[in-house]
């Protein structure tokens, strides 16, 4: 007992160094340093960067007419033969939007999945980066498939 008195004693003494000394005065602290001297010159004002001045002007090329458009969606409206299809598919449109953003919500409630299908993706991006764009001889054939694609969509194929 007396030794482990004497090793508490000894390392109280070797660490007695590291404590703060008490004090009888109250130190007041800034929050920021005190700084007199910067080390960076201050510019002159020939040095100063120039500023570029902006000035919006009106041009008779690029107004806009509300009018103008209101009159194009009419004639467009007017010339669509089949006025309840259109209404349909926009309407179908909007509901699957709708239906896109409940599922997407229910799928990202689930604990683990959002992070096994962001790695999915991340997997399907570095296939698709090393088959089609990494070398040059792929790359061509990637802009021949989309000039095909877009053939076969446009019907002129």
């Amino acid at each position: 007992m007396a030794a482990a008195a004497s090793t508490s004693m000894a390392a109280t003494a070797v660490l007695m160094h590291r404590l703060p000394a008490a004090t009888t005065h109250a130190a007041v602290f800034s929050p920021l340093p005190n700084r007199r001297r910067t080390p960076f010159k201050p510019l002159k004002d020939q040095m100063r960067s120039t500023r570029v001045l902006v000035k919006a002007s009106s041009s008779d090329e690029s107004t806009f007419d509300p009018n103008e458009l209101f009159t194009d969606l009419k004639e467009k409206w007017d010339g669509v033969e089949n006025k309840s299809t259109v209404l349909l598919y926009g309407g179908g449109a909007v509901v699957g939007v709708w239906l896109a953003s409940v599922v997407v919500g229910a799928v990202n409630s689930v604990p683990l999945l959002p992070k096994v299908l962001e790695l999915v993706g991340l997997g399907y991006t570095g296939w698709f980066v090393y088959r089609y764009l990494l070398f040059k001889s792929s790359r061509k054939e990637l802009a021949t498939d989309i000039e095909a694609l877009k053939k076969k969509i446009a019907g002129t194929e």
